[in-house]
């Protein structure tokens, strides 16, 4: 399939990265003075020490342009040159619209389409899987997706089931047309609808609209039975992910390094072990952030590769599950972004970066010229990487 511009594209490469969270830090210490509950109890079940909570001025909106101007600055992207946002989350500002025309304003992509997917903690990459067959079949050269979450305005916090696990955040990737194999290389969708009360949030829908019932019964808040998603998550996992690295002619030995849905270090832990995995190629930053649902994925991305544990060539599987019941898995081969020296320092990347801190501009310009020179020394020394 040729794209707009007359070139033959199968794969949808990831060229910028950015995240954002909340800095109200909320921790298990914390929530001992306003529940019955206490900083082992959590830790222990949960693998969570704290996380990061919204302030009433932060909405979804405004964390995703936060983390899209970060990933736009790493990509050397102008906004105006996207094609199409696409917003995972559960907790838009607004039933109507889609969080992701506000957040097309914001940017000032006016080229690009926009809507939002709900597809609870698995939205991320089930919206990477989106964006991706969009640059397959050539329609679009540039693909903005994110997953952000504001769980906290939905939780009982008396409901120490829930309270304690949820945490705010906002994750994006810009997806940009390649010929080479890299970005999404195969991915395992599916739903198992019939255990849709697992977890959701009874009111405020056509079902229940948003009335003194509602508010009384409390059905505007997140509902969840721990045990069922546990089973689902224990069994399903392991299955989806042997699936999914069939389809990308890979072993579970083959993978760099697991990215899974941060919601329960011990899930994490069972996954691993009945994949094989060992500790050392499995991502975990579910201490610092809890479970941001659709975010977690794009946010532990994020920090993965600010941490260096990725490069060029190397293939992550993204692992995550969520309400609906839904599942995504998938495997990324990661590439690197193709940036020339001048189109890092130009006026347009700098302007993509603002209100950015300065702090976030100087990172993100530095991050990506890392990136490029590191790309050029795999190219000049393709054998280092064989002895690594």
């Amino acid at each position: 399939m040729e794209d707009r511009e007359g070139c033959i594209v199968k794969y949808a490469r990831i060229i910028g990265w950015g995240k954002y969270l909340p800095e109200k830090i909320l921790s298990n210490q914390d929530l001992e003075r306003i529940v019955d509950t206490s900083d082992e109890w959590i830790y222990s079940r949960t693998g969570i020490r704290e996380r990061r909570i919204a302030t009433p001025d932060e909405t979804v909106t405004t964390m995703s342009v936060a983390a899209s101007r970060a990933a736009l600055a790493i990509a050397g992207l102008d906004a105006a040159e996207l094609d199409l946002i696409i917003v995972a989350t559960s907790s838009p500002d607004y039933l109507l619209p889609a969080a992701a025309s506000m957040i097309q304003h914001e940017l000032g992509a006016e080229h690009a389409a926009a809507f939002d997917l709900r597809a609870g903690c698995a939205g991320f990459v089930y919206g990477l899987a989106v964006g991706t067959q969009f640059i397959a079949t050539g329609m679009y050269r540039h693909v903005l997706v994110i997953g952000a979450e504001i769980i906290s305005k939905f939780l009982d916090w008396q409901d120490r089931d829930t309270c304690v696990l949820f945490g705010d955040g906002a994750g994006a990737v810009v997806l940009q047309a390649s010929e080479e194999p890299t970005g999404l290389l195969a991915c395992c969708l599916g739903s198992s609808g019939a255990d849709y009360d697992a977890l959701f949030v009874p009111g405020g829908g056509s079902k229940y609209p948003f009335c003194q019932e509602v508010l009384d019964q409390g059905w505007h808040h997140i509902k969840m039975n721990g045990r069922r998603l546990y089973r689902f998550a224990v069994t399903t996992l392991p299955q989806v992910a042997l699936e999914v690295l069939a389809m990308a002619g890979l072993a579970p030995r083959d993978i760099t390094l697991l990215i899974p849905h941060q919601a329960n270090a011990r899930i994490v832990q069972s996954v691993c072990e009945r994949l094989e995995i060992p500790e050392e190629k499995v991502f975990i930053n579910i201490h610092k952030y809890g479970n941001t649902s659709a975010a977690s994925i794009p946010i532990a991305l994020c920090e993965a590769v600010e941490e260096g544990r990725l490069n060029p060539g190397d293939h992550v599987l993204l692992l995550g599950f969520g309400a609906g019941l839904t599942w995504a898995a998938a495997v990324v081969r990661w590439g690197v972004p193709e940036l020339s020296i001048s189109r890092l320092f130009s006026w347009n990347f700098i302007r993509e970066c603002v209100p950015v801190s300065e702090a976030t501009v100087t990172a993100c310009r530095a991050t990506a010229l890392l990136t490029v020179l590191t790309h050029c020394l795999w190219q000049l020394f393709p054998g280092g990487r064989e002895q690594r």
